[in-house]
């Protein structure tokens, strides 16, 4: 709402209607993220800084009052309210309606009220995220002077636990898993005081009636003494953070950081790494100024940077091994700084939980899974009602690309023109949710691979809570083709309208609806599998689209993925199933001689099984998938014949592609029944005879990088010439690739075409519940 519009709708229901000499009366809501953010104080002030009386309150999930005092001074109030709010607060509308009696019924003063439920309503109760320790509260932390000194747990309105200790709404301390701490006199002035920080600052707490640190029998500095004598020695800590238990070790020391892989199960994956402060990171890699801006934000994610070479010793390369890029992130609550200040290092902070289950948030859950793998937990007493990992972004040049959706970004809203409540169940892989109404959507912290019991089950917990915090009752519920999906199984058996989504159509529907984008675009989803609505694999799709529908108007060529999951696991077998496999376009493919050298590495009698399998089409599922295409590069290369996690090998493609300039290879694009094809066999052919002909892996990895931009650039122009609309939007998990999205990007907006990637809404698999919300909207709400 503009500043114009807003006031004419303050003088038609408030302004106008009310008028009583010189002073009105007027009453007025407030909605979006304005609970928990420290927004009561901030109008407490603002009233009493105009000279105004009246009051105001949290009711249900948003705040509301009554104003008196001279016209121009609340219009003056009102256009405060939406322009001048606290840095943690996202206003979404201010509406003014008929108040009560004049300035004297108040007494002349100005009164922050109890909390009210009031009644249900259709709107969605928006939910704050946690926020990172603030400026102010990390100097009273440090301040010898100060009764916070040192205190792990220090807080204000403007940061601390949010979404991680709501129990309800509306926002108070007695709906909150600090309910338990009652406050000390002197907290309790605090909290009482208008003039105070912490006013009405719902998890104030201090050494006398706060939170308290324990490891073992030991409690407050004594366990955070013993934690940092663990860490020095080499151990590895549990430490049980905001939104659930961290592992931590030395980042400098590798047998710790190998020591910590190997009882984790997680042999490759990179680990992020905590700092502390801005001079240690700029010291461990490259930081530019918006880089910078992202890592001092409220939200501190883990935020992916190119590592410094002459910055190497300073991390062990366990860490990161035979990548580029190191995650660094800054303190989020005062007990992380305290910690780093105590051992003066960078230092490996990790998801407390074994690979691929969920994050422990429990303290008997985290002793009896991490048992194995921790040394010792620095734990405290206040419960984590909702788990909430670290949230991974990364910059593409100036462009924000969210890898993972979760601590400080979620549950903030999105928008969405949803009219009538809608769900998303999400995928499969990096797992999410969404609940949509009243035109924004709020999607769930990033819940994990939906690939065993305690994970699904982790999900079907925050999916309750967050649609009860919300008030969201989805009379539909979205979800993807693929029958096998723990999340299609579950949307399928709830007693609402289900609406199918394909995967594809979800990734460029999410980018679209995040920018706004309602009418038709032509979208590019790259990503590892999906199932299309012929009942086969996809994964290197372009769409004519809109939100509500989709038409294929281009494609990957396909090649056999020899065992089906096995070859994820096993790139080596997706690149036999290319080479030896590959879709016949009415050119050969590549010769057999070629695939010799490659042959050579593998196991004889594997590659037998393979050869066998793909020529009699034995559990070989067929596939036209980008992510598929990078794991046999990356393969050929001799980059990852084995991966552990999904997109290992694209990963390693990708830091050994670097900055190298290169020459393109070979590529063909043909038209094949109605769709245009990118034929992968030239490609790959050229690949494997400049690779023999002696051309570093370097150069040829940024070869393969610039031909897939390239043959994008083809298959979009080839669309575009026959009617397809000259808005882009880029999605699936390929694009989280810095150096694939550069030179995409860059050949897309040379055609004079609108170039859109998702920021806010992760562009891999955590961004897929978001597209099916929005697809799901717009046939409810009859587009298309």
């Amino acid at each position: 709402m503009t500043a114009r519009s807003f006031r004419r709708h303050g003088d038609a229901q408030g302004l106008g209607s009310r008028a009583n000499g010189t002073t009105q009366a007027v009453g007025f809501r407030v909605d979006g993220i304005v609970q928990g953010v420290g927004f009561r104080p901030f109008v407490h002030r603002t009233a009493a800084d105009l000279g105004l009386s009246g009051w105001v309150a949290n009711v249900n999930g948003h705040v509301e009052g009554e104003v008196a005092g001279p016209p121009a001074s609340i219009e003056e109030f009102a256009e405060r309210l939406r322009t001048a709010a606290p840095a943690l607060a996202r206003v979404r509308s201010v509406r003014l309606s008929g108040g009560g009696p004049g300035r004297a019924a108040y007494g002349g003063g100005f009164e922050v009220r109890p909390s009210a439920a009031g009644p249900a309503e259709p709107a969605a109760r928006e939910v704050p995220p946690d926020a990172a320790l603030c400026e102010a509260c990390l100097r009273e932390l440090r301040d010898p002077g100060d009764r916070r000194f040192r205190y792990p747990f220090i807080n204000c309105t403007d940061c601390g636990p949010r979404a991680t200790i709501i129990e309800d709404l509306p926002y108070d301390r007695v709906r909150t898993t600090m309910r338990r701490f009652p406050l000390c006199t002197a907290c309790a002035a605090e909290y009482a005081d208008p003039a105070d920080r912490r006013f009405h600052a719902e998890p104030v707490a201090c050494p006398v009636c706060g939170p308290r640190l324990a490891w073992e029998e030991l409690r407050g500095e004594a366990a955070l003494r013993a934690a940092v004598k663990a860490v020095n020695e080499g151990g590895i800590v549990a430490l049980k953070g905001l939104g659930g238990y961290q592992l931590v070790c030395d980042a400098g020391d590798p047998r710790a950081v190998a020591e910590l892989r190997r009882r984790k199960r997680r042999p490759t994956k990179p680990f992020a790494v905590m700092v502390p402060d801005l001079a240690a990171a700029e010291r461990l890699a490259w930081v530019g100024a918006t880089a910078r801006r992202c890592l001092l934000s409220p939200e501190r994610p883990v935020l992916l940077l190119t590592h410094r070479r002459t910055a190497a010793a300073a991390l062990a390369p366990e860490v990161h091994p035979g990548l580029d890029r190191v995650g660094l992130f800054l303190p989020t609550t005062g007990l992380h700084q305290l910690l780093l200040d105590e051992l003066a290092r960078p230092l490996v902070v990790t998801s407390g939980n074994l690979s691929d289950e969920p994050i422990a948030v429990d303290d008997a859950e985290a002793r009896c899974t991490l048992d194995r793998v921790a040394d010792g937990f620095l734990t405290h007493d206040r419960p984590i009602r909702s788990r909430y990992d670290d949230s991974v972004v990364q910059f593409t040049g100036r462009v924000r690309i969210t890898v993972r959706r979760a601590r400080g970004l979620a549950p903030a809203p999105l928008p969405l023109g949803a009219r009538e409540p809608v769900a998303g169940a999400g995928a499969q892989l990096k797992h999410t949710f969404t609940l949509a109404a009243d035109g924004r959507a709020l999607t769930g912290p990033h819940t994990g691979d939906l690939s065993d019991l305690a994970t699904h089950d982790a999900f079907l917990a925050s999916y309750a809570h967050l649609k009860r915090l919300s008030g969201i009752e989805p009379v539909a519920i979205a979800h993807d083709l693929h029958p096998g999906y723990l999340s299609t199984q579950w949307a399928t058996a709830q007693p609402v309208r289900h609406i199918p989504v394909q995967h594809h159509h979800a990734h460029v529907a999410a980018c679209a609806a995040e920018h706004g984008v309602r009418g038709p675009f032509l979208g590019v989803a790259y990503d590892g599998l999906g199932l299309g609505d012929d009942g086969t694999l996809w994964g290197g799709e372009i769409l004519v689209a809109d939100l509500a529908g989709y038409r294929r108007v281009g494609r990957f060529s396909t090649a056999p993925l020899p065992g089906g999951d096995a070859a994820v696991r096993r790139p080596c077998r997706t690149a036999l199933g290319h080479l030896l496999g590959s879709e016949t376009l009415g050119t050969p493919r590549p010769y057999p001689w070629l695939t010799r050298p490659f042959t050579d590495r593998l196991d004889l009698a594997e590659a037998g099984a393979v050869r066998a399998m793909i020529a009699r089409d034995v559990n070989c599922p067929r596939a036209s998938s980008a992510g598929r295409l990078f794991d046999a590069v990356a393969a050929l290369l001799g980059l990852a014949d084995e991966v552990s996690y999904e997109g290992e090998a694209a990963v390693r493609l990708e830091a050994a592609a670097g900055d190298e300039h290169a020459v393109p290879l070979a590529r063909r694009v043909v038209l094949s029944q109605g769709l245009w094809v990118y034929d992968s066999a030239p490609t790959l052919a050229d690949l494997l005879e400049r690779r023999l002909a002696g051309e570093p892996v370097g150069r040829l990895a940024a070869a393969f990088h610039l031909t897939l931009a390239e043959a994008t650039a083809e298959l979009v122009a080839r669309a575009v010439a026959e009617g397809a609309p000259r808005t882009v939007c880029l999605g699936g998990g390929c694009f989280v690739n810095r150096r694939l999205l550069t030179e995409v990007r860059r050949r897309l907006r040379a055609q004079g075409l609108r170039v859109l990637v998702g920021g806010e809404v992760p562009v891999g698999d955590g961004g897929i519940s978001y597209g099916q919300a929005a697809v799901a909207a717009a046939r409810l709400n009859g587009e298309g």
